[in-house]
């Protein structure tokens, strides 16, 4: 039987098992990824991350979610490897990019690449209806759906359709709900792609609620957005805009090492 040390970390609702220096085949490592996510039978988790050596950066992240799957980003992740590296600003090599972080006690924020691949206003149909719907990468692929009423709205179901639809193949989407509340506040909830369910939180889909947000309400060199998650806790999203363009942008919230321990395989 096989001993493996880890860290138990929540973000803002995001629960993540960290894993230092683990090496071993995809393979293996999906099916580890598996096991330990499962809320039953393992830890529990939406994500596995593995952090390692970086040539480029003070540490390399890697991060599987709960099915197994292997995503480029993961924004809260990457706040909880930044909270664990202990510095107060390190910088994070992951597979969309490098990203800068910086601790200030349990608040840790992260700096993102330059998002991809915006698109607005897009017709999509769903149950027989159209929906519009937006699009942008922001270091993984988010669908944004502004709605009324947030609270009745079947995140699950109508979420998992999106996720799956032919239009995101082969890769899906991750799916995000907004409600605006004002011009510096959204509240957004959030089926995950990868964790194939609802999440507490989302770093990389609050990042993409802000600035889809901030091209529908048509705000010019708009710095910073609070975006409401499920867990209740307030993310927020600064960024320089100009145009259609976004630059600078940092993703801060509360980081908590929630406790360590050892995993059997």
């Amino acid at each position: 039987m096989e001993k493996i040390n880890f860290t138990k970390i929540v973000a803002s609702g995001n629960d993540f098992v960290i894993i230092k220096s683990l090496s071993a085949n995809n393979h293996r490592l999906s099916n580890l990824a598996r096991k330990i996510c499962d809320r039953k039978f393992g830890i529990g988790a939406d994500g596995l991350l593995l952090l390692g050596h970086s040539k480029k950066a003070e540490i390399k992240m890697r991060i599987f979610n709960a099915d197994g799957s292997e995503a480029k980003m993961c924004g809260n992740g990457a706040r909880c490897a930044a909270l664990y590296t202990r510095k107060r600003n390190a910088k994070i090599d992951t597979m969309a990019g490098i990203i800068e972080s910086a601790v200030d006690g349990n608040s840790v924020r992260i700096k993102l690449t330059k998002p991809r691949n915006l698109r607005l206003d897009m017709p999509l149909e769903i149950n027989n209806r159209i929906l519009h719907i937006n699009f942008i990468d922001t270091g993984v692929p988010h669908t944004v759906i502004f709605v009324v009423d947030l609270d009745k709205i079947d995140v699950f179901n109508i979420g998992r359709k999106i996720r799956y639809h032919k239009r995101f193949a082969p890769y899906g989407t991750n799916v995000d709900f907004v409600e605006i509340l004002n011009n510096n506040l959204i509240k957004m909830r959030t089926y995950e792609r990868g964790v194939e369910d609802e999440t507490l939180a989302c770093g990389t889909g609050a990042v993409a609620a802000a600035l889809i947000t901030s091209q529908k309400l048509k705000v010019k060199n708009q710095r910073d957005m609070n975006v409401k998650t499920k867990s209740g806790e307030v993310l927020k999203v600064y960024f320089y805009k100009k145009e259609n363009n976004f630059e600078n942008i940092w993703l801060e919230g509360k980081v908590k090492i929630v406790y360590k321990g050892e995993y059997y395989v």
